[in-house]
């Protein structure tokens, strides 16, 4: 059996041609994508995912936050009772901010001195949590203004000193909104992704090529060994790539893995095998290489800008985040962040683990039926 798989890792790269499905693949498949990503793709962040812990409950506690509600930018999905409560929300990715007015808020306020409120947003996410902040600062400096007014239309004459709002800001799990702790993370799924499929999608396409398919498959070799000779290398490359990054990513960027590492490598062999099985899937379906390259290219710019590392996903049409799901690099980020970014364990991260060993099985079977029914 081993030797029969080592007779499987022999590759060899022959010259592409094209045929009439591939046209269909270069002009069709475009036109759809473009149309997808011209709903899909925007810069704006909106509705913010916001936790409140309101010490005060106070009408002005109330209407700072309805301050904060009215320009849609943050939405308020949960109140918390205790910090404990705040604090698991937030690790648990429930929400991307968190607002606490503390206590004598109203009191601070209508006394001229200094109502401080707290805000704490997710870093993982940069470009979000930069753009959460300037919005919150917006938000109070116009709350202050209006405050001001009505302590000098109240207190007119009287030399009360006017009331003003600071807020104390954290970002959590990145305090300095380093955007190197967002990016280079993503840009290792992305390496991945690219590495297995393109490679892998020509892998079995070859063989009919040059006409060994039919030799390979008189030999006494069985379908699984002929999957795993087909897979494996990739995966081993994979591990060394994604090793490699990491490395990099530590001495140049500073990233640390906050996590364990051992999950780390574990999670990421499924998702390049369920990388290695939608490329394998690709591979059997394809007549030539240049076809099955083609493909894989055009799953790749889908697999990119719809998993949330550019974009964030919740701002996206509610069809194409339902689409989302089949996405395996959607899921993987969610995964590497939260192991690299927050520390975060299977407890935490046990929705998309099972997404992703879910999707690596689907197309692993699907490649493997896809073959069975090629040699039929």
């Amino acid at each position: 059996m081993l030797e029969r798989i080592r007779r499987m890792l022999i590759k060899e790269f022959l010259q592409m041609f094209r045929d009439v499905r591939m046209r269909l693949v270069v002009f069709v498949a475009p036109l759809i994508q473009m149309t997808i990503f011209a709903f899909a793709l925007t810069t704006d962040v909106t509705n913010i995912r916001t936790i409140v812990l309101d010490r005060d409950n106070t009408p002005s506690s109330r209407e700072l936050l309805h301050a904060f509600t009215a320009a849609e930018y943050f939405e308020v999905v949960a109140f918390a009772r205790t910090d404990v409560d705040l604090r698991t929300m937030l690790d648990a990715g429930d929400a991307q901010a968190a607002l606490e007015i503390p206590p004598n808020f109203e009191r601070d306020l209508r006394g001229g001195r200094t109502a401080r409120v707290q805000l704490l947003v997710d870093g993982t996410e940069t470009n979000n949590a930069a753009v959460a902040l300037s919005y919150a600062n917006q938000i109070a400096g116009q709350f202050a203004q209006e405050q001001q007014l009505r302590q000098f239309e109240v207190q007119l004459g009287a030399g009360a000193i006017p009331a003003t709002v600071a807020f104390d800001t954290r970002a959590w799990f990145n305090p300095n909104l380093e955007s190197a702790y967002y990016y280079v993370p993503g840009l290792i799924a992305v390496m991945l992704m690219v590495v297995s499929v393109m490679l892998t999608s020509i892998s079995i396409v070859r063989e009919k090529e040059i006409g060994t398919i039919e030799q390979v498959m008189v030999t006494p070799i069985r379908r699984v060994e002929f999957i795993i000779g087909k897979t494996l290398p990739f995966l081993v490359t994979g591990y060394i790539t994604m090793t490699l990054m990491f490395a990099v990513a530590m001495i140049v960027f500073g990233v640390r893995v906050e996590g364990s590492i051992l999950l780390l490598y574990v999670l990421a062999g499924v998702y390049v095998v369920g990388n290695l099985g939608l490329a394998l899937f690709v591979s059997v379906s394809a007549a030539t290489q240049q076809q099955a390259l083609l493909t894989a290219f055009l799953l790749l710019m889908p697999g990119v800008l719809l998993s949330g590392f550019m974009f964030p996903i919740r701002n996206m049409p509610v069809l194409i985040q339902y689409a989302t799901v089949l996405n395996p690099m959607r899921w993987f980020l969610i995964i590497l962040r939260g192991i690299v970014l927050k520390g975060e364990g299977i407890a935490t991260l046990w929705q998309p683990i099972l997404w992703q060993t879910g999707l690596a099985v689907t197309f692993i079977t699907l490649a493997v039926a896809r073959f069975r029914k090629t040699l039929s």
